[in-house]
């Protein structure tokens, strides 16, 4: 993924989310974190950022121009957790580039 320092835009990760096969619609909102890659650690509490669900997407408004956050340009590993019943699965969810 990569995104220009200037733009205002989704970031866009895909959740799929069954308990037996059959697809689990999540109601609490996702939460992302960015950190800088290399940086060897998993994100802790006030890393997070509460993002939103559309369908079987979890985003997060990016940018300048009225974004949850501004990332400054460099590489990043971009984490995601949410609520799954008893589960609050933490995954590393690829790496985003800003230029």
């Amino acid at each position: 993924m990569e995104i220009a320092a200037t733009s205002t835009e989704y970031l866009h990760v895909n959740v799929v989310a069954s308990i037996g096969g059959a697809p689990v619609t999540l109601a609490a909102p996702p939460e992302l974190a960015f950190l800088p890659i290399g940086s060897g650690s998993n994100p802790v509490t006030e890393d997070w950022l509460t993002g939103e669900w559309s369908g079987s997407w979890a985003r997060l408004l990016l940018g300048p121009n009225g974004g949850t956050v501004t990332l400054d340009p460099g590489k990043y590993s971009v984490w995601i957790t949410f609520a799954a019943g008893l589960e609050t699965p933490v995954y590393r969810a690829g790496e985003l580039t800003v230029y």
